[in-house]
């Protein structure tokens, strides 16, 4: 079962990229982020032609979350548990019905949490707690559980190429990265780092400053995996090569293939 998360940034915008990427890649599942529409204008019917069935929890204008998944799909939930008051479209849930075994998937949109201090840093650690909270519930059910997405957290320096720019920066807090390691020390396993330790791997570059060019990325989207399925993992990776490509996002897929 090869599960991928993408910050697409704007799905209309990005709709061309995105499809040549599924017809090379082949994933079994996508999470989407930044999707930046609401569920009634997404262009589901052209995935469906695809071969994937599609769930959306969208938001006009910015964030929004979506599954894409060519194996059955069931109990879909929307929205991050804790605050009833949260109209952010940053959190879908559901189960894959694998070959050989279920799969609960998370894919999330973490909040930017800039500028920081005030009150969006706020937002984003009280939405990292609430995650925090909502691990603990899901690793409970000792299924195996991939959630993944978005993170906003650079949460070691040797995944900047320039660290020093984001010390300050709502992704490298001090703050931030002790959030991120609660959750991950819950028991998961993150995906990347079980298969590297090495600098220089990344999953986003600025559009501008030529950073591509230049590899000044960052990694900030993340698969963490319950010890269920990573004992499940057979690989993961960056496909990295999707950002030199026409029109790509800032962001490029990051990927987990699971004997699922």
């Amino acid at each position: 079962m090869k599960i991928a998360t993408f910050n697409i940034n704007g799905i209309k915008a990005r709709i061309v990229a995105l499809s040549d990427w599924l017809g090379e890649f082949q994933p079994d599942v996508v999470l989407l982020q930044e999707i930046k529409s609401v569920d009634e204008t997404f262009p589901r019917e052209h995935f469906e032609d695809m071969g994937y069935s599609v769930e959306t929890h969208g938001q006009k204008g910015f964030n929004g979350v979506a599954i894409l998944s060519k194996l059955p799909l069931e109990d879909v939930t929307r929205g991050l548990p804790g605050d009833d008051l949260d109209e952010q479209a940053r959190w879908i849930e559901a189960t894959v019905i694998g070959d050989r075994t279920a799969v609960r998937v998370a894919g999330l949109y973490l909040p930017n949490g800039n500028p920081a201090p005030g009150p969006k840093y706020d937002y984003k650690l009280a939405w990292m707690a609430r995650m925090e909270a909502h691990s603990r519930t899901l690793l409970a059910t000792e299924q195996p559980l991939v959630v993944a997405g978005d993170y906003n957290i650079i949460p070691q320096d040797e995944d900047a190429a320039r660290p020093e720019v984001w010390r300050e920066d709502a992704l490298a807090l001090p703050q931030s990265r002790a959030a991120y390691r609660k959750i991950l020390n819950l028991g998961f396993t993150e995906a990347i780092r079980a298969r590297t330790q090495a600098p220089g791997v990344y999953s986003f570059w600025d559009y501008q400053a030529g950073a591509w060019e230049k590899n000044n990325g960052i990694r900030i989207d993340h698969l963490l995996l319950s010890p269920q399925a990573a004992d499940l993992m057979q690989d993961a990776g960056i496909d990295s090569a999707v950002r030199g490509r026409d029109k790509p996002s800032d962001h490029v897929p990051v990927w987990v293939d699971l004997a699922a």
